[in-house]
């Protein structure tokens, strides 16, 4: 089973496909560190990221894993551990212009689809980012958009970095302006077709993570089980 979520910054998408993965016994990949990897490879070589062709020849060539274990994630790039590096701010200030970039997107969807097919020998994966249910995985059997208020996403997205970490107006950079940056080549601030909404703005994580489950579930063929 293949269970796509697509949404907003901060609308809890990381921490709500991690948990119904870990509910459900599936795999689970955030498809959002693929991008910030290439995002750390390109800044670490020092690449103008506004060389397009470069940066796209860069994400070609990194040698990239990450891992699809909902309770053991990590990231590597070219023998590195990054999972921290790339949630850094310097990081999420420029990652935009990795996710943009048409032939980067070409190159890492290539890649996203290839973990969702391995996945699939194990019973399934939950899939987490912008355009998963409109291009990564148009076929998943569950499409679901998670969204929540903006007061919502920016304190959530507060709460996961670091204390002090971060100023308002790089919080704000990193929901207002990256949503809004990403939605020139995602469609993703609104329900693609066929996907369930599942407003978050007022539910607790568990809260969101039982309507998900409990869609999934419905969801399944008869004679499979989750």
């Amino acid at each position: 089973m293949i269970i796509a979520v697509d949404g907003p910054s901060g609308s809890g998408k990381s921490s709500t496909a991690r948990g119904v993965a870990t509910r459900l016994g599936l795999r689970y990949l955030d498809t959002g560190a693929t991008y910030r990897a290439v995002t750390w490879s390109a800044v670490d070589r020092g690449l103008d990221l506004d060389d397009t062709a470069a940066v796209a020849q860069r994400a070609r060539e990194l040698e990239l894993e990450v891992s699809t274990d909902p309770s053991n994630q990590f990231v590597i790039a070219d023998g590195t551990d990054v999972t921290a590096a790339i949630r850094e701010p310097r990081i999420s200030e420029v990652v935009s212009k990795i996710a943009t970039n048409l032939d980067v997107r070409k190159e890492l969807i290539r890649r996203q689809r290839a973990v969702i097919d391995a996945a699939q020998s194990s019973g399934g994966i939950v899939v987490e980012g912008r355009d998963i249910a409109t291009v990564v995985a148009t076929d998943a059997e569950l499409k679901v958009h998670l969204t929540a208020d903006q007061d919502a996403r920016m304190s959530r997205r507060a709460a996961e970095l670091e204390s002090g970490s971060v100023t308002a107006e790089q919080l704000r950079d990193q929901i207002v302006r990256r949503d809004a940056d990403d939605a020139t080549v995602s469609q993703f601030l609104v329900a693609s077709d066929g996907a369930v909404t599942v407003d978050s703005t007022h539910l607790t994580l568990e809260e969101v993570v039982d309507v998900i489950s409990r869609l999934a579930k419905e969801t399944v063929p008869r004679g499979r089980e989750l």
